[in-house]
């Protein structure tokens, strides 16, 4: 027996051809729609799972500490080359040494060591550059332009001081300048008065030393 066409209930009546086809495009739009909902949630799931493989499945371990920078070492190797006496301050154990080697590609090359603090919880660094043959406007450049405010005496050196804007010249905050023959040591940093003394008399007979060679 034939069937007769589909009668709609909301409708009250046989669909018509148009309606019926309607519909149908209807479900499949639905259908594909929940098809692609289903595919991404699947790929979101592999995805998930290939990331936790690896975060469980790759060793891990601790980072290596960095071996410790010996500035003897590296300004005897500087002394070398440069064929000239190299300073080398001897900080405290308070202090330890980020970096040292030559700096500056322009007129002036330095011998540059930095210092930061041991203990992680102290902020701060302290540089201390000796200029090779440094003009006079060398302090002036690396201090953006700073000019001295006072002087200070330290175990018979007497170094110009500074006192700066940290703003202004990328957080350096204090530094102390002298002569050493015909170089020019510079040390300058974020640090308090003692520490910048204890870097001074760390030097001092190293200076005294090259302002007798230039003699």
């Amino acid at each position: 027996m034939a069937r007769g066409p589909r009668i709609v209930a909301e409708l009250g009546r046989p669909e018509t051809p148009d309606e019926t086809a309607a519909r149908k495009a209807e479900s499949s739009r639905v259908y594909r729609s929940s098809q692609n909902v289903r595919n991404l949630i699947g790929a979101l799931l592999a995805t998930l799972i290939v990331v936790l493989v690896i975060v469980f499945a790759v060793p891990r371990g601790s980072v290596p500490e960095r071996e410790p920078i010996d500035v003897h070492a590296v300004a005897e190797s500087v002394a070398a080359s440069e064929n000239r006496t190299v300073i080398t301050p001897d900080m405290s154990d308070g202090w330890i040494v980020n970096r040292a080697g030559i700096e500056g590609g322009g007129s002036v090359r330095a011998f540059t060591v930095v210092y930061a603090p041991a203990a992680e919880d102290e902020r701060g660094f302290l540089r201390v550059a000796q200029g090779f043959d440094a003009d006079e406007a060398w302090v002036a450049r690396v201090l953006s332009g700073a000019a001295p405010q006072d002087t200070v005496t330290i175990d018979g050196i007497t170094w110009d001081r500074y006192e700066l804007d940290p703003d202004r010249t990328g957080n350096i905050s204090v530094a102390i300048t002298t002569d050493a023959g015909r170089d020019t040591v510079l040390i300058y940093g974020a640090a308090d008065d003692e520490a910048l003394e204890e870097t001074a008399r760390s030097v001092t007979e190293q200076i005294s030393a090259l302002r007798q060679e230039a003699e």
